[in-house]
């Protein structure tokens, strides 16, 4: 194992090369760090000594940097930034600030939303990592029972865990425009069930079992873009989100599967937070982002 590095300079040397730097010289410099002038010119005579290089020429009353000096500093001004933020993280983790938060989203939960209520905690993140990841159907009830996700967008709420509905969405029966294997005309549940039917696949280990989802014949994949593209190619039929297949529609590459005495399934789509107790600040900021993106008022004390 390499021996641990021991650095020759400290921060606070650093930060005094760049004080004289940014203010012009040693006099000024001392003033607005509080400090004697002579332990400024102390430190960094001592900083260029542990280096074996020079960093400052003094010219007159002005202390300017020399060619390595410039090099070194600029360096060392992303080293400063960085240990702030480092001191700042350290404080906002004092406070209970979660360092990352885990999302579980239904696959059908619209990207929009999901974007622009990610755009809007971004300002005020405060570092806070995500760590997204698309569910289906029984992953998304796993997530909650499981407790794998600070937050869970799923349709499927568990017993025992309290819910809010964000939205609804709306899945249509959808196939190629080219299509001739299915008929343009009303058909039945039935006769569409005798189709090829392209499904998403879950990512739960229970198997969900509603009628809607799964024909006999089935391709299973692993999303929504991949069953457009094989739609596309005048394969079988899949039940899209209304958004995601909108584009598609109104292209005339995909068509809506008439069917009789038959309403479009319209799925809820529910915030759940699996551990309401160990929720920090950040996931409960995030979480009231969700109702306010989808217009819903929450009890604060909920």
């Amino acid at each position: 194992m390499d021996k641990l590095f021991r650095a020759k300079s400290t921060i606070e040397q650093w930060r005094i090369l760049q004080a004289v730097v940014d203010y012009g010289g040693y006099a000024k410099a001392a003033d607005k760090l509080n400090k004697s002038q002579s332990s400024l010119n102390h430190a960094v005579a001592k900083l260029q000594a542990q280096l074996g290089i020079s960093l400052l020429e003094v010219q007159g009353r002005k202390a300017t940097l020399t060619q390595q000096g410039e090099t070194m500093l600029r360096r060392a001004r992303q080293v400063l930034q960085d240990i702030e933020a480092l001191e700042g993280l350290a404080g906002t983790l004092n406070q209970g600030w979660e360092p990352e938060i885990r999302l579980a989203i239904e696959i059908i939960y619209p990207r929009a939303d999901l974007y622009q209520t990610l755009k809007a905690f971004l300002p005020l993140s405060k570092g806070s990592r995500l760590k997204i990841t698309n569910e289906v159907i029984s992953g998304s009830a796993e997530a909650i029972l499981q407790k794998k996700a600070d937050i869970v967008i799923s349709n499927i709420v568990p017993q025992g865990y309290l819910a809010n509905t964000l939205t609804t969405v709306k899945l249509i029966a959808v196939c190629s425009a080219n299509n001739c294997d299915i008929d343009d005309d009303e058909i039945t549940l039935e006769q569409l069930a005798s189709h090829l039917q392209v499904v998403i696949g879950e990512t739960g280990v229970s198997e969900n079992k509603q009628g809607w989802l799964k024909a006999e014949q089935r391709w299973t994949v692993a999303n929504f873009q991949e069953a457009i593209m094989i739609l596309l190619e005048n394969i079988g039929f899949c039940w899209l989100p209304e958004d995601l297949a909108q584009p598609y529609l109104s292209s005339g590459q995909l068509r809506i599967i008439n069917i009789a005495n038959y309403s479009n399934r319209v799925v809820p789509l529910n915030l759940v937070i699996p551990d309401r107790d160990g929720a920090g600040p950040a996931t409960k900021l995030l979480e009231q982002l969700f109702y306010q993106r989808h217009g819903v008022e929450i009890n604060s004390h909920q």
